[in-house]
């Protein structure tokens, strides 16, 4: 019931960032604070939660590799996102949601395997702080482009369900599966957040909010590391 919850509640953040781009004005610098925050608090959580308990199913090599083929793997589909979309309307940026999403989801649904909600209460609070802005500009975008309200909101609760999907997946489909797949899953997909951070995260929330943007990393990354420990 707790991992339901936990993946209820990071996906929810997506239908509520719709919400919040349909009816809701909220300045542009405050998005780009939160969307760095949450980039912040994401490295610490990536590293604390995915690659450094992989170390103890896979060699050094080995984690390197699949962090490296998770990074290459989301860069390479970004990239066609980009191409094929231009500027990255509401769909592009939908997308690209998705994209960035499915790896974060897949690795918070596999890092509940063995632990309780608290051990991975730093990697849950980023991906939902990072949802929120991402699907309230997107959502923004959408309407800007002519669709209605209720199409927006109701393909970004598509987006959710996708996503929950996944964090399930992550849980359900690995918890029999060898130590070592898991660990090795689990640093593809934090290669793919980490690449999501450099290419999509960090960039956004400097153009929107390019003053405070490393105060805000900063506070993020403290804030992660002060959940991790309740955890500990």
């Amino acid at each position: 019931m707790v991992v339901l919850l936990v993946i209820v509640i990071t996906s929810a953040a997506l239908i509520l960032g719709a919400v919040w781009g349909s009816f809701l004005k909220i300045p542009k610098r405050v998005e780009g604070f939160i969307v760095a925050l949450a980039g912040g608090a994401l490295i610490v959580s990536v590293m604390d939660e995915l690659i450094r308990p992989a170390l103890n199913d896979l060699h050094l090599l080995g984690v390197i590799g699949a962090v490296l083929g998770g990074a290459g793997v989301f860069s390479a589909l970004d990239a066609w996102v980009g191409e094929r979309f231009g500027e990255r309307g509401g769909l592009g940026l939908m997308l690209a949601v998705t994209l960035d999403g499915v790896p974060e989801n897949l690795a918070l649904g596999s890092a509940l395997i063995g632990t309780g909600a608290l051990g991975v209460a730093a990697l849950a609070g980023s991906i939902f702080l990072s949802n929120l802005p991402e699907a309230a500009g997107g959502a923004r975008k959408m309407i800007g482009q002519g669709r209605s309200k209720t199409a927006a909101l109701g393909l970004w609760t598509g987006v959710a369900v996708l996503l929950s999907l996944s964090a399930l997946a992550g849980y359900y489909a690995l918890e029999t599966a060898p130590e070592w797949l898991i660990a090795a899953i689990r640093c593809l997909a934090a290669g793919a957040v980490l690449a999501s951070l450099a290419t999509e995260v960090f960039p956004n929330a400097f153009r929107d909010d390019a003053q405070w943007t490393g105060i805000a990393v900063a506070v993020g990354l403290c804030l992660a590391l002060a959940l991790s420990q309740l955890g500990g």
